[in-house]
């Protein structure tokens, strides 16, 4: 799993997310941003990310979609018929 912001020196979480989609493409990656005109939650969602928070992010809000990206990818692999 990754947790990213957006605006990094020398790349944009975005462009972060592309690199690591070429490398890894079933990599689980959390984007935080503030206010940002490159991105918003359904730009992120197209590219790949599975969470998408404002900040500031409250710990328990990160914990939290930190749980349901893990939750979600467990119900994913769960064989048909199983719970």
């Amino acid at each position: 799993m990754v947790i990213s912001d957006q605006t990094m020196p020398n790349m944009t979480g975005l462009e972060l997310t592309h690199e690591l989609r070429d490398v890894r493409p079933d990599a689980r990656i959390i984007l935080c941003t503030g206010y940002s005109e490159l991105v918003d939650e359904s730009r992120a969602r197209a590219a790949g990310i599975r969470k998408y928070l404002e900040k500031p992010v409250l710990p328990r809000d990160l914990a939290a979609a930190v749980r349901e990206v893990m939750d979600d990818d467990a119900a994913r692999q769960q064989p048909v018929g199983e719970s």
